[in-house]
């Protein structure tokens, strides 16, 4: 199976979902007739894609959200010219395998199954193929299945520029550290919690009360769920914290920055920021001003009342990290935490799955379903072959 994998894919179009404006879920358009990603620069992979799965961020994508800062991320110009950044492609995870490769390409070749995060400014995975950098690209772990593995480029890349860039914690310095994590029961607190207890952190999450055997099974050491009371009053009562990862946001920041250890060099780090917020309201240039500003009053704020640091995190696509993530996925540290499957077909059953909330774990879609499903009958019959040979020897 190589580059040119269907009729399609030689006339240089694939199957893929897109949008050609923003709205709900009926904006969601599926074409076999989508220009097909190529390798344009030495670096680049293509990617076949064997499954994707949602996120929030897919949600807020398909609404605008971000467009700005985003267009003017994928074309500097589009702000002079007035250039549309449609047909768009969502789709954020991505696991497949490599089918053609740039000149200095030096990690990979094709046949390699691999697994990425594409970056929000890129054409996404909700396709047949999808072209990155190898710098985005890691080899995909060998003991989970491709729609396992598309369940976590994503949380993963999130929560290492989150935990590790922004609250300074890593396999080293991990150890004993007390860390509480806001929401705990989605895909970026599921792979939280098993990554800090990989580390050797105490870590505590907050969710509902159905998802608590959930996040306790994968390891936290206390559960807080919100319908057993006043969420600050039950963390109030117990040791404070070095580090917070909020992934609720909005009145949260309130009453949890003072859950925080004082003066003793703790993070309390938030990934619901109002950047693309407001520069979708206020324009880039004014809207990254106002944002910039909101940062600087709050940190400055939580810096000189309460001696600690105030940050924001942002999802970072990272192939080399992601070589340290299928090593502990590989050694059984890290579990993919599925919670629904459907196929290329049902996207927009998807996305519904997705926007009705209470997320345990990850949604996934199988892109090559079919491929898979033929693969697996053409191995069968070569084990077949193989016994029937040794059987007649």
């Amino acid at each position: 199976r190589g580059v040119c994998s269907s009729a399609r894919r030689l006339q240089g179009c694939m199957s893929a979902w897109v949008i050609d404006q923003y709205g709900s879920n009926e904006v969601l358009k599926f074409s076999e007739e989508t220009p097909a990603p190529t390798v344009s620069s030495p670096s680049e992979v293509m990617v076949k894609v064997h499954a994707t799965s949602l996120n929030p961020l897919d949600v807020a994508m398909r609404g605008g959200y971000g467009a700005k800062l985003l267009n003017l991320r994928r074309d500097p110009l589009s702000v002079v010219n007035g250039d549309s950044e449609f047909p768009l492609i969502l789709g954020r995870d991505v696991s497949g395998v490599v089918v053609d490769c740039g000149s200095e390409v030096t990690h990979f070749v094709p046949g390699d199954e691999v697994w990425a995060a594409v970056p929000p400014w890129k054409q996404g995975s909700l396709a047949e193929f999808v072209t990155l950098t190898e710098f985005e690209v890691s080899h995909k772990p060998r003991s989970i299945s491709h729609a396992e593995a598309a369940s976590i480029p994503y949380v993963a890349s999130t929560a290492l520029s989150a935990l590790v860039n922004a609250g300074g914690l890593c396999k080293e310095r991990a150890d004993e550290k007390r860390v509480l994590i806001i929401g705990g029961s989605g895909g970026i607190g599921t792979f939280s919690v098993q990554l800090l207890k990989a580390w050797g952190a105490h870590v505590t999450v907050t969710c509902s009360q159905n998802a608590e055997g959930l996040v306790r099974g994968l390891g936290a050491d206390q559960v807080v769920n919100y319908s057993a009371g006043d969420v600050a009053e039950q963390l109030e009562s117990m040791e404070r914290f070095d580090v917070i990862l909020d992934g609720v946001g909005r009145e949260t920041e309130q009453w949890a920055l003072g859950l925080l250890k004082p003066w003793s060099g703790a993070k309390y780090v938030t990934l619901v920021t109002p950047l693309l917020q407001d520069t979708d309201s206020r324009g880039w240039l004014s809207g990254m001003f106002q944002a910039g500003f909101s940062l600087h009053n709050t940190a400055f704020q939580s810096a000189i009342v309460n001696g600690v640091f105030y940050r924001w995190a942002f999802y970072a696509p990272d192939g080399p990290a992601l070589d340290e993530v299928r090593e502990l996925v590989d050694a059984g540290k890290i579990l993919p935490v599925v919670e629904a499957q459907f196929p290329f077909t049902q996207v927009p059953q998807a996305f519904q799955k997705l926007e009705e909330g209470h997320a345990r774990g990850k949604t996934v879609v199988r892109v090559a379903e079919e491929d898979d499903k033929r693969q697996g009958e053409e191995m069968a019959e070569s084990e077949q072959g193989f016994q029937q040979t040794a059987e007649r020897e």
